[in-house]
């Protein structure tokens, strides 16, 4: 995990948002990916544009982002050799969206896409690379024959860029999200007054019977589970002992009667 100390926590929360961005939805021919170590190193790698004499090349590159990270603009380099009239031999990118045409409101995406278009069109008025500035305007066929030179020998596929690590370091920074959702519910159920409904535990076993007032296990009916509740034992008992008592009055009429009789 990124110790991220070189940026400010409000930069590292934007900056997690765009590499996200970045992972989901990469521009045609870049794919991004970050520095286990340092989250304010960003690598990319930039396939070569067809039609050019980088194609069928990666090449691979690097943004560093200082400390006053956007209000001043990140340092590019190629660490891909490639003979280009705006990359200098130690890999370092001159291009005015890195310099002064740099504004806090352009993001990483727009930098990565200015660098791939540099490769389709060079600008040999500005060359870091003297020789390859030369000769472009001079013999273009010479300058190509060298660009496929460095392609085919130093741009050769890369190792895949450690993707997974954007959605490791954006998935930390939105912990506290998380959190702050659960205890908007536990707010929510402390002003209501009412618990949210709970799902059954898988494990929790399921009540098919219910007993009866002669304390026997009865079958549950449409009538109990519509009413929820099995008949009270106490107003059962009671019924049964109002008809064990019917006989009992017969039998002390039908006495009298035959006394009756007698006389």
């Amino acid at each position: 995990m990124a110790t991220n100390e070189n940026l400010p926590p409000n930069v590292i929360k934007q900056l997690a948002k765009e590499l996200k961005n970045l992972d989901d939805s990469p521009p045609e021919g870049i794919k991004v990916g970050v520095n286990d170590d340092d989250f304010s190193t960003i690598f990319a790698d930039i396939e070569g544009p067809a039609g050019t004499p980088y194609e069928n090349g990666v090449f691979r590159m690097k943004l560093i982002l200082t400390h006053d990270f956007p209000h001043s603009p990140p340092k590019g380099y190629f660490l891909t050799k490639i003979f280009h009239p705006n990359i200098a031999s130690n890999g370092e990118i001159c291009v005015n969206a890195l310099k002064k045409d740099w504004s806090p409101s352009l993001g990483l995406r727009h930098v990565l896409m200015v660098v791939r278009c540099l490769l389709i069109e060079p600008f040999p008025e500005s060359a870091l690379n003297e020789q390859a500035g030369k000769m472009l305007l001079d013999n273009y066929d010479e300058y190509a024959r060298h660009a496929r030179l460095y392609t085919s020998i130093h741009a050769k596929p890369k190792t895949k860029l450690k993707t997974g690590a954007i959605s490791e370091s954006t998935t930390a920074l939105n912990v506290g999200q998380t959190h702050t959702s659960l205890c908007n519910v536990d707010q929510k159920t402390l002003v209501s007054g009412v618990a949210p409904l709970q799902q059954p535990s898988p494990l929790a076993p399921t009540a098919n019977i219910v007993k009866g007032g002669n304390n026997l296990d009865q079958p549950l009916t449409a009538d109990t589970a519509v009413s929820g509740s099995a008949a009270p034992p106490s107003l059962t008992m009671k019924k049964e002992a109002g008809l064990a008592k019917l006989p009992a009055d017969k039998k002390k009429i039908d006495a009298r009667k035959k006394s009756l009789k007698r006389l």
